[in-house]
């Protein structure tokens, strides 16, 4: 009973709200997520989802979603067979009994009974703003598909939640309700009228109607109003005679009778069940894109600034004044030495990393701070070294500071090289294009015989 055609899609909106909702109570530890998620480079929407999703795995709450789907369609079919045994139960004995005697008129009753108020009561919701109508067999669908997938601690009360403000959002909670109700009420119909053929068909009944206060022509009236509209589908309708003096062993009324509570059950349970149905699947289809989180909620408008936060810096203007700094040529003085240099990279961030050579003359930590920068300049201009490695944060920002930085750093070595390494747990695609950025800088910026890498081994190549 999965009343989603694209389960994908609605899950991981489902998802997504979800876990807006657990941090309604607090934030969560989110940083691994954030710099996976924003390391995707794509749209706000992908970005908030692929972050939601790695907190459900952290959660369960895709196990949960998971338990959900494949239980949904069991309670379903048990709902179906309360409905089908509940009507058959109160209709009296059509499907067996001592004296097989079957008060019609509170047969028909009995089987269309329930129907009617719990349609009724999904047409008022069509037309009045219910936040929760909770008067169907669709809402008692999702409930214990929740309790089920859940238990008593679970977050499936949560994902219920969430998939309800999805649905209010995109106008679609009372016909997605319905797409299930109409779906549960359609199969048990055909269960009851199964039933009823069969047990019609094969065992001999007594249809009549019994009264205490109410007039014979009552009967007649209701019989004949109510056989109208069956009668179009080719159900027959007892006729006065059979209605105001019922005749047990009158075979052929008796079979008029069976047809026309038959057909009733058919025409007034079955058959609009099945139009409501198709109607609420169409309406799905039409409004099932509208069926994502609402990015303009201040939640989301917060996640997109951090989001912005995390993501590569635009390369600063220019330094005006580089035009009139002429770049350096290489040294000629140099010594065979080795210069390895970290340039701002975040606390966190291992160094030395494994894999240099063991005979680098120099290996240092810079943190953009002007003693530190200092102390690299100096190193530089006492070995003179023939090569430096200046070692930089990828998704960072090459600014001024940084070309004046090389510029300087230039005039002290014979070769410079740049290695860019990705963010801690963010392995570093292929192509890269922060690598890609960082070689279109040096060019744009008059540094073109500084080389950019992505592989430490590339780096140290020839070295």
């Amino acid at each position: 009973m999965n009343i989603a055609p694209r389960p994908s899609a609605l899950s991981g909106a489902v998802v997504t709200e979800a876990i807006r909702l657990i941090e309604e109570a607090g934030p969560l530890d989110d940083a691994a997520a954030m710099r996976e998620a924003a390391a995707t480079r794509t749209t706000l929407a992908t970005r908030v989802g692929r972050r939601a999703a790695l907190l459900a795995q952290r959660l369960r709450l895709d196990e949960e979603l998971a338990r959900m789907r494949r239980g949904a369609p069991w309670v379903g079919l048990g709902l179906v067979l309360l409905i089908g045994v509940a009507g058959l139960a109160l209709a009296g004995s059509v499907v067996g009994g001592s004296d097989r005697r079957i008060n019609i008129m509170a047969a028909l009753l009995s089987l269309l009974g329930a129907h009617l108020l719990t349609l009724a009561a999904w047409l008022l919701g069509l037309l009045l703003p219910l936040r929760a109508p909770r008067a169907s067999f669709g809402w008692l669908w999702m409930t214990l598909t929740a309790r089920v997938a859940g238990g008593r601690h679970g977050q499936a009360p949560v994902l219920l939640r969430a998939a309800t403000r999805l649905l209010q959002q995109a106008r679609l909670l009372p016909w997605a309700l319905g797409l299930a109700s109409h779906g549960i009420w359609a199969l048990s119909f055909v269960v009851v009228l199964g039933a009823m053929l069969f047990a019609l068909a094969f065992h001999r009944y007594t249809l009549s109607w019994e009264t205490t206060i109410l007039e014979p022509q009552f009967f007649l009236q209701a019989v004949q109003a109510l056989g109208r509209i069956p009668a179009w589908f080719g159900f027959a309708t007892p006729d006065a005679s059979a209605v105001l003096t019922p005749q047990p062993n009158d075979v052929a009324g008796q079979r008029a009778w069976a047809l026309w509570l038959t057909g009733c059950v058919a025409v007034y349970g079955l058959l609009p069940r099945v139009l409501l149905l198709m109607l609420s699947a169409a309406i799905w289809r039409l409004r099932q894109r509208d069926l994502q989180p609402a990015l303009d909620a201040p939640y989301y408008r917060r996640l997109a600034s951090r989001f912005e936060a995390l993501a590569p810096a635009a390369i600063v203007d220019a330094d005006p004044g580089a035009t009139h700094w002429p770049t350096p040529p290489p040294a000629t003085d140099t010594t065979d030495a080795l210069i390895v240099a970290a340039y701002e990279l975040p606390p966190g961030h291992p160094w030395p990393p494994a894999g240099l050579p063991d005979t680098a003359a120099a290996v240092l930590r810079v943190d953009g701070s002007a003693a530190d920068r200092r102390t690299l300049l100096d190193t530089a201009a006492r070995l003179r070294p023939r090569a430096l490695l200046l070692v930089c944060r990828a998704a960072a920002s090459p600014d001024r500071g940084t070309e004046r930085l090389l510029r300087e750093l230039l005039a002290h070595c014979g070769d410079c090289r740049l290695w860019l390494v990705p963010d801690i747990d963010t392995p570093a695609p292929s192509n890269d294009p922060a690598v890609a950025r960082w070689r279109r800088w040096l060019a744009d910026s008059g540094l073109a015989r500084i080389t950019a890498h992505d592989m430490l081994a590339d780096a140290l190549a020839g070295w």
